[in-house]
């Protein structure tokens, strides 16, 4: 394969992967990573002084220099775009061959092509991806296994493809530019854009993305100036790229009318990333002690005050934008042997989505498809025939900042329980991670990245924070190693013939390195990229 001046691809190359890493593709890369890549690094490294801020005791709070954003009324989001006026159901998913089949007859209005939480960034699965979002907008796309074979239905019955690029944290090993790795969330966004831009808007659509692990406005407009040089680089009108901002950190809680102001022109609204939300409470003020533990992670609901607070801001700063209020996922996964477990959880799933459209979200996510008509049912049910509810402005809505930061107010205890489940998915989700695959049935639920930085989080909080397990000893580092040992044992044997020792051994190594060592790791999805061939 031909590489452009200053570009090296250490990854191997396989079938077709030339259809994708072309030296045009590749020179439209590296224009991004020159562009932007200071300023990338820029922005992780406030990110890191923000930390060491709130170590020190510091807050967060709504910013006082932006203050005449939130102020000014006049403005607003660009209107939707086509494929994105009615979102009431989305399905999110890795962009493997079955999944992107599945996810596009779904019956959803929108798939989350997801090359981020639900996806390991093995280099097979980045190019791969790729390559079946092409096919897929060729028509070309097929998949046969076991004597099934996977066809897609007739184009107007397919969801709009909205693709989630990894975090500003995660590099691209196998790219090299000027002989340093070039930023993850530029490699995917690029090459989708590259490919895919045009043959989206052939079919009267547009290039569609989601922005995940954002923690600043200032973050939000580095995306915005992105958008702007690749559209001007292929010669693209400006405004023509659509992006869905997750809200999955608490810094970006606090900033995300400025970060709806800072992506005006190509903004399609927010979503209330639950999962990684949680994380990023833990994450944020670990070593805070008691006024900022959580229960284990089963008992918080969605209830809780402080994430009551964050989804109403929400919904009443996307709608006073004029922009869509997206809610989060349900990660059930139904049974084909137990009936029982499928009725309490569809029954839980319903209520979760019945108070979503009710407080004025436009839509929201799951993880399966057996789960859209349940979720269309209910959006249905407020919606009607309109396509959102962009009109529902929620202006008695009232959040300050101490709503937001109201965690010791959550209800649950830390139990027995509470630690093995932590534990066991921790172990069970990194061993499949390493693997290959980012997104893992476990005790009937969708885990990816997300849960697993919560568990491995969780412990690491609860080592340090004194806490007595409600049914139990004191949470110590012998206790935790001795529970991994157990649970080690039984994952073993519930696996049978298939658990695989070498990649277990692994994962507890770095389950270990994650949650237990003294130094916390920002994302364990950064040492364990590292071990990734």
């Amino acid at each position: 394969m031909s590489e452009p001046q200053g570009v090296e691809l250490t990854g191997p190359v396989h079938e077709r992967y030339d259809e994708i890493l072309t030296p045009e593709a590749l020179g439209f890369l590296a224009s991004l990573q020159r562009e932007f890549g200071v300023r990338r690094k820029e922005l992780l490294n406030k990110r890191a002084e923000r930390q060491e801020e709130l170590a020190r005791g510091g807050t967060l709070d709504f910013l006082p220099d932006t203050a005449a954003v939130r102020h000014d009324g006049s403005w607003r989001v660009a209107k939707p775009a086509p494929g994105l006026e009615d979102r009431r159901v989305e399905i999110t998913g890795p962009t493997d061959r079955k999944m992107t089949i599945n996810a596009l007859n779904s019956g959803a209005k929108v798939w989350l092509a997801d090359f981020e939480d639900a996806n390991t960034p093995l280099w097979e699965n980045m190019v791969g991806g790729q390559l079946n979002l092409r096919d897929a907008l060729d028509r070309t796309i097929d998949f046969e296994t076991g004597g099934k074979s996977y066809r897609l239905k007739p184009d107007e019955e397919l969801a709009t493809i909205v693709v989630r690029p990894r975090g500003w944290h995660l590099d691209e090993k196998h790219v090299l530019v000027d002989g340093e790795r070039m930023s993850g969330s530029l490699f995917d966004f690029g090459l989708y854009f590259f490919h895919c831009a045009r043959r989206q808007l052939d079919k009267g659509k547009g290039p569609y993305y989601y922005l995940p692990k954002m923690e600043s406005h200032l973050e939000a407009r580095l995306w915005n100036d992105v958008f702007n040089l690749a559209q001007d680089l292929l010669e693209i009108p400006r405004g023509t790229i659509r992006a869905t901002v997750l809200i999955e950190t608490i810094p970006a809680a606090f900033e995300m009318e400025e970060i709806l102001y800072e992506l005006r022109d190509h903004s399609a609204g927010l979503n209330a990333g639950r999962w990684d939300y949680l994380f990023s409470v833990i994450k944020k003020f670990r070593a805070r002690g008691r006024q900022f533990l959580l229960p284990e992670r089963n008992a918080i609901t969605m209830t809780a005050p402080f994430m009551r607070a964050y989804t109403e801001l929400l919904v009443r700063t996307c709608h006073k934008r004029g922009a869509h209020a997206i809610g989060g996922m349900a990660a059930f996964i139904p049974s084909r042997r137990d009936e029982e477990v499928n009725k309490a959880a569809f029954e839980k799933v319903r209520a979760d989505k019945t108070r979503e459209s009710n407080d004025g979200f436009d839509g929201s996510w799951v993880a399966h498809p057996d789960l859209v008509p349940l979720c269309r049912e209910v959006f249905d049910g407020v919606l009607g025939d309109r396509p959102n509810q962009l009109d529902r402005l929620r202006e008695e809505v009232s959040v300050a900042a101490s709503d937001l930061l109201a965690v010791d107010k959550t209800p649950g205890e830390i139990t027995e329980a509470g630690l093995r489940n932590n534990i066991s998915v921790g172990l069970q989700y990194i061993a499949t991670w390493l693997g290959g695959n980012g997104a893992v049935a476990i005790f009937n639920l969708m885990e990816d990245a997300a849960t697993a930085e919560i568990s491995r989080s969780q412990i690491w909080q609860w080592l340090r924070g004194d806490v007595d397990l409600a049914d139990g000893p004191k949470v110590t580092t012998e206790l935790v190693e001795r529970i991994i040992d157990e649970e080690l044992g039984k994952i073993r044997e519930s696996y049978g013939d298939a658990f695989d020792e070498r990649r277990f051994a692994d994962a507890v190594a770095l389950f270990k390195e994650v949650a237990l060592a003294d130094d916390y790791a920002d994302f364990l999805t950064l040492p364990a990229y590292e071990r990734m061939p």
